[in-house]
């Protein structure tokens, strides 16, 4: 059960309206893939897949409810082909169907996704490519086909230069054309081409780094303002530096990271809403036989929650911890407690009387998972 987005107030300013809201929100998955080595040359692999997102709104002062759940099932076929040493490719197919039930009717209570997918990739000594294209069918937003290509040059035995490029389309979920106040209908799809420049060096045998420069032209960009409700920006484009080392201290593996994006409305120039411009991370992990522990700590910075930037979001700090234990071959228990310090944090505003005061997010989590991959 999560706080009633109003959590900054006393909670008998509210009962005073009459109001005293709080959320009911679940989210669950199944999954499981077959592996079979068909031939010396020949791997495949299925995947299926089920979520469930559930969504309960009640108030505690009336018999006032909201129910909105959505589900998804999911397949997916992938062929791994050797065509000799250096050539391989990949084919295959996906498919999902969503499903949305709620208190209210909709325009669409389902759809479907198919869409087909090779990639041609070459393994060479003085450089490798990949090659691949993707057709989808969208049951409500139709046809797209999106490409991608690359190329890794090796500048010697421990630093690589690779160049990217890639087409990306999203439809809108239901959520965004759907959720009760919080959608709008007439989304768009989302269509992104995005360049990359990438050098990875392996600087010692204990220390990698890994850093990227990129960026991502959007038409139609799914986004969410003041109000909470998505929109489409017409052209906007995504600057970014990313950077990521990777660093060894015995048992202990450790990950610091950090991201520096500018995100723009190219007609207005103004910061796209709800994008933090810069996020340090750093990730501690060791394992001790069939247990490993771990821990997460995130810095994001300030943001605008409005698309004219006038109203800003503060930034914010969390801490996390996790475990796991492979019980068996096949059985792996997993906790994860996120938030550990239970700091307050917020991505979005809301207006109350002339002034704007933040959204309280979710306080301290704790997760459980329970994955089993037997052998057939």
């Amino acid at each position: 059960e999560y706080d009633n987005p109003f959590g900054g107030f006393d909670p008998i300013t509210f009962e005073s309206f009459g109001q005293q809201p709080y959320t009911d929100f679940s989210v669950s998955s199944l999954g499981s893939y077959f592996d079979a080595q068909l031939s010396d040359a020949w791997h495949s692999r299925l995947e299926l897949a089920h979520s469930e997102n559930r969504d309960d709104k009640r108030d505690k002062l009336s018999a006032e409810r909201f129910v909105f759940n959505t589900y998804r099932d999911q397949a997916t076929w992938q062929n791994d082909l050797a065509l000799g040493q250096q050539h391989t490719l990949l084919i295959g197919a996906d498919w999902y169907q969503d499903r949305v039930h709620g208190s209210t009717d909709f325009t669409e209570d389902s759809r479907w996704n198919r869409a087909v997918f090779a990639q041609h990739r070459y393994q060479g000594e003085r450089f490798s490519t990949e090659l691949g294209v993707r057709h989808d069918r969208n049951q409500q937003f139709g046809g797209q086909t999106t490409w991608s290509g690359s190329v890794t040059v090796p500048l010697n035995a421990q630093n690589d230069v690779l160049l990217s490029y890639s087409e990306g389309f999203r439809a809108p979920t239901f959520n965004d054309l759907y959720y009760p106040q919080f959608s709008n209908p007439d989304l768009d799809p989302e269509h992104s081409r995005s360049y990359e420049l990438q050098w990875r060096s392996q600087l010692t045998g204990d220390s990698r780094l890994e850093t990227s420069l990129y960026r991502t032209d959007l038409r139609d960009a799914i986004i969410f303002g003041q109000d909470s409700i998505p929109r489409n920006v017409a052209s906007a484009r995504i600057n970014g530096l990313e950077m990521a080392l990777n660093q060894q201290w015995g048992a202990w593996h450790s990950q610091l990271g950090l991201a520096l994006i500018d995100p723009r409305d190219r007609d207005t120039g103004h910061t796209l809403a709800r994008r933090a411009r810069r996020t340090l991370s750093l990730d501690l992990d060791r394992e001790f036989g069939r247990f490993s522990i771990g821990g997460s700590w995130q810095a994001v910075s300030s943001s605008y929650d409005d698309e004219a930037n006038r109203n800003r979001i503060g930034g914010y700090g969390v801490l996390g911890l996790r475990a796991s234990w492979a019980a068996t071959d096949a059985l792996k228990l997993e906790a994860k407690l996120d938030n550990l310090l239970d700091r307050s944090s917020s991505r979005a505003l809301y207006s109350y009387e002339g002034t704007y005061h933040p959204y309280r997010e979710e306080g301290r989590t704790l997760l459980f998972s329970v994955t089993w991959t037997p052998a057939l």
